[in-house]
């Protein structure tokens, strides 16, 4: 197991659709298990998206609060209400916006054994895994920043969100 880089806002992997995972090889899990490091190793994280990583996969490793959660080809079955609140990405150091979610949503996902769940997030949950499934589709939060609302985190100076779109495509 190791940490990886994080690739950084701008990069233009992370504007890119990842493909399914095809089959639970030992590589992938090692590459799960390697996501799970970087993301432990990070100050202020919930989650990580393996195109974060420089992987074009469909893979995702998140811990919200209550353990690590690993999410292999989740897709979202039903969202629903809305949420409003702050976000930040480990690919965005420095930053952090006001998104509109949903505020609750229902997946499928493969897990590391095979098996097909469903999970339910509520909330924090839900907003994460919104957050990490963009990821995955080539979007960014900052693509759901409402209307001057994207802020730096050392001051909370408002920051230019045209600018930091411009970056990042």
């Amino acid at each position: 197991m190791a940490e990886r880089e994080i690739l950084p806002f701008g990069d233009p992997v992370l504007r890119k659709k990842a493909k399914p995972v095809l089959e639970l090889a030992p590589k992938i899990l090692r590459i799960l298990d390697d996501m799970a490091d970087t993301l432990y190793a990070k100050p202020g994280r919930a989650g990580l998206a393996a195109p974060q990583i420089g992987i074009l996969r469909r893979m995702i490793v998140m811990d919200c609060g209550e353990g690590l959660i690993e999410l292999i080809n989740p897709e979202i079955l039903e969202i629903q209400g809305e949420q409003l609140g702050p976000e930040a990405c480990l690919s965005y150091p420095g930053y952090t916006g006001i998104v509109k979610r949903a505020n609750v949503v229902k997946i499928s996902t493969l897990v590391r054994s095979g098996e097909t769940r469903y999970i339910e997030g509520e909330g924090y949950l839900a907003r994460c895994i919104q957050h990490e499934i963009d990821h995955l589709n080539g979007i960014l939060f900052i693509d759901h920043v409402e209307d001057g609302q994207l802020f730096r985190d050392q001051t909370g100076q408002k920051a230019d969100l045209m600018q930091a779109l411009k970056i990042s495509r």
